[in-house]
């Protein structure tokens, strides 16, 4: 909102209710995130780049070492975190795929460490084979139950998700914790599903864990959030970057706030622009795209579409973008047949209700609105509490003239407003 200057006494009355409104849904403040922008260095990628060196020449004095190849891969892992750089994942798989192929799939840890790669990849059927693999050796059961309660997650899996969560059940494990708050979320409970993870957050903060902590926080950052706890998410965003100011997920949830919450379109780009110097991921342009659609500046928008789209064939990101892209192409009638046919490739990696969702929200952009309805009631209703996932919902109920669920689902929606952000706000305005 605009800062007024306070001049004529007939309108003192409204603008100091206008200022009031501004106090309360002002959360950020430039101060407490801007020395995190300009951050000379960083630390984590440093010793990073040391470690690689180091123990890729001790690998090359003796190739017999397979160990050291973990090492590396470990390291290309973190330089992946840090700068979104696709090449360091890719070389984190050729590094671990090698050791694996030495130890003839023999060591578990080895295993559950290709099979997490896969998993960032997004070539999730492939990380299940290695986790069940994993399983049959035995060696670390508790560890691989974990792996596949992720992957089983991922894979739209839910019954057997849950066994494997079942089966390591301690509310003292804070790799338990976490995961039951993701459980929690998935089912729509997210006030227990804070409720675990602050449980989480208590453990990481007990044992003084640098890396639980930054975990705990970042993602209780999005938890409030979701729940409308914008001041909460704004502090825990701090709380990670005083642990770790090169951070960039938690300036993006910043980002978010000022955007989505505050609407300073300005400030947001600011921190984006700030952030992408060093993290550089075509998710900021589709954020920078989203920031120019709300002001209507109609030649940004499209130009850091483009930008995002240049990125994808520039890199290769293989599946991990396959969402984005869906909902992309369906805004536009044109594109609408390209989105159903990577919606149906997602389906086949990831069968979960946000997939099927994808499927019938590119058949609703085609005009098939019965087809859009009958994959939603079967695969989607009652399965996924997503607020995006949810409008979709709500457009094919009016699409097929079914009044009465709109009416629901957008009395829902008008709470979870923050998460859908500005765009979609008016669009839920005119269901």
């Amino acid at each position: 909102m605009k800062t007024f200057k306070i001049i004529p006494l007939l309108v003192f009355t409204i603008l100091s209710l206008l200022s009031c409104e501004k106090k309360s849904t002002q959360i950020t403040n430039t101060s407490d995130y801007d020395k995190y922008l300009n951050v000379k260095g960083n630390k984590s990628l440093t010793f990073a780049t040391n470690e690689i060196d180091f123990w890729q020449k001790k690998f090359d004095a003796a190739p017999n070492q397979i160990s050291y190849l973990s090492m590396i891969a470990s390291n290309y892992a973190t330089l992946f975190e840090y700068t979104g750089d696709i090449k360091n994942l890719y070389k984190t798989e050729e590094l671990l795929t090698q050791s694996n192929k030495a130890y003839d799939y023999s060591k578990v840890s080895t295993i559950r460490s290709l099979a997490r790669n896969y998993i960032a990849q997004h070539r999730f059927k492939e990380a299940l084979v290695l986790a069940n693999k994993a399983l049959v050796i035995g060696e670390g059961k508790k560890e691989t139950q974990k792996l596949l309660f992720d992957v089983q997650m991922e894979l739209g899996n839910f019954p057997e998700a849950l066994r494997n969560l079942n089966a390591m059940r301690d509310m003292k494990d804070y790799d338990y914790l976490i995961r039951l708050a993701k459980w929690n979320d998935h089912k729509g409970d997210l006030k227990t599903a804070i409720t675990f993870m602050e449980k989480a957050r208590d453990i990481a903060e007990k044992e003084d864990n640098k890396v639980l902590k930054i975990w705990s926080y970042s993602n209780l950052g999005d938890f409030y959030g979701h729940a409308g706890r914008i001041q909460e998410s704004y502090d825990s965003y701090l709380k990670t970057l005083a642990i770790d100011p090169n951070y960039s997920y938690a300036l993006k949830g910043i980002a978010w706030i000022v955007f989505s919450h505050e609407r300073n379109t300005i400030e947001a780009k600011r921190i984006v622009e700030a952030v992408e110097v060093t993290h550089n991921t075509p998710d900021f342009y589709l954020l920078k795209s989203q920031i120019a659609q709300f002001e209507g500046n109609k030649k940004e928008e499209i130009s850091n579409r483009n930008a995002y789209f240049s990125m994808l064939q520039i890199n290769n990101y293989g599946a991990m973008y396959n969402k984005y892209n869906v909902l992309i192409y369906a805004d536009d009638k044109q594109t609408a047949a390209k989105a159903l046919e990577i919606a149906k490739i997602e389906i086949d990696h990831r069968p979960t209700p946000d997939s099927y969702d994808l499927l019938a929200w590119s058949y609703l952009n085609l005009g098939q609105n019965k087809k859009a309805l009958e994959i939603a009631q079967k695969h989607v209703v009652g399965q996924s509490f997503e607020p995006k996932v949810q409008y979709h919902l709500a457009m094919i109920y009016k699409s097929n003239k079914e009044a009465d669920k709109v009416l629901s689902i957008k009395k829902e929606l008008l709470s979870s407003v923050y998460e859908l952000g500005p765009n979609l706000e008016k669009k839920v305005n005119q269901l």
